[in-house]
């Protein structure tokens, strides 16, 4: 296993960061395989552990907390927050009010006294910038996170928390989890060299491409679209459409790349995303023993120049097959008032 310095936190975290969303009801619900997987990862050199509260409303928390026991001091632990934990008003969001009960609520869940990495899940434009890092700075002096950072945040919006943080004095995120993969490349053009910029630590998430870079989806085997996640996104998997489709046209180039150079996809995949200069670690995510497995065997591979070509090749640097935050758009994309100027105005223009 491979170590790196998360940003300029100091802090040496391994390359591949175990990801526990499969660990719940909705994926693995046995807490005790799930323990298993993750004190193999932990044998195996992992000790970057990354969750959020929102994973089966707080019980991958609980399974994490669990397996942790007598290994805490060893693992640098990472949760979110902003997603809604239960019914009601004001149970979710990056408030202050919200992000003081959801960090108790971790602690409680994750049975540990600290985090070390603390990260806003997504930005939240009802709140302040300032009101979230005012927060977040004083849980750090209350020793109850060692370090914050923010996921899916925009360049834009990442450069505007940094210059709040610094104007206000505050602490500043010191980490970016954005979603990165060979077919989802996007981030490359203006995330990441704005994380370098800022001595950002990076831990990018779904290098598998939401399964497509697994090898179980190809063109010859037609995918069940009343199964799994194609049941829940059908138009994010049917090959008849256009997008689709290149996905598929991209994976089979890949395949025969892996198989050329003696790897399976997956780690091809992995391996890819951790070469970029801005990325500290890849989130991994099994769900079994046997794909933690696989994918750790990849942990030592690294790509060659030519490697790395024949990808460029395969999807351009900077580009998506696909929009890898398709489930939650930038606001001003999907609020109307935020692209139209009121009928009055315009009337009058």
């Amino acid at each position: 296993m491979r170590y790196r310095t998360l940003g300029r936190t100091g802090i040496e975290v391994s390359v591949h960061c175990l990801g526990t969303m499969m660990f719940q009801a909705a994926g693995n619900p046995d807490h005790d395989d799930c323990a298993r997987i993750i004190h193999a990862a932990l044998d195996q050199g992992v000790n970057f552990v990354d969750t959020a509260d929102m994973y089966g409303q707080g019980e991958t928390e609980e399974i994490v907390g669990k397996a942790l026991r007598g290994r805490r001091d060893d693992i640098v632990l990472a949760t979110k927050v902003h997603f809604p934990m239960g019914e009601g008003r004001n149970r979710g969001g990056n408030s202050r009010r919200w992000i003081l009960t959801a960090v108790e609520d971790s602690l409680r869940r994750l049975n540990t006294d600290w985090i070390d990495l603390y990260q806003v899940h997504l930005p939240d434009h009802r709140t302040d910038i300032e009101e979230t890092l005012s927060v977040l700075t004083d849980l750090v002096r209350q020793g109850k996170i060692r370090t914050f950072g923010c996921s899916n945040y925009r360049a834009e919006e990442i450069v505007e928390a940094h210059h709040v943080s610094e104007r206000r004095r505050l602490g500043r995120f010191r980490t970016d989890q954005p979603p990165y993969s060979i077919l989802a490349r996007g981030i490359e053009a203006s995330v990441l060299p704005v994380c370098e910029r800022y001595g950002m630590g990076v831990l990018t998430w779904s290098p598998l491409a939401f399964g497509f870079l697994t090898g179980k989806h190809r063109k010859d085997r037609p995918v069940d679209l009343e199964a799994g996640r194609a049941a829940i996104r059908p138009a994010f998997f049917d090959p008849t459409i256009a997008g689709n489709a290149a996905k598929l046209d991209a994976v089979e180039q890949l395949v025969e790349l892996a198989t050329s150079i003696g790897c399976t996809l997956p780690q091809l995949a992995v391996a890819f995303t951790v070469t970029h200069p801005a990325v500290t670690s890849a989130i991994i995510g099994p769900r079994t023993m046997r794909q933690l497995e696989d994918l750790l065997k990849g942990a030592a591979l690294t790509l060659d120049d030519a490697t790395l070509d024949r990808i460029d090749g395969i999807v351009p640097p900077g580009t998506n097959l696909y929009n890898p935050t398709v489930s939650f758009p930038a606001r001003p994309l999907t609020e109307t008032t935020l692209r139209r100027r009121p009928l009055a105005e315009r009337s009058a223009a």
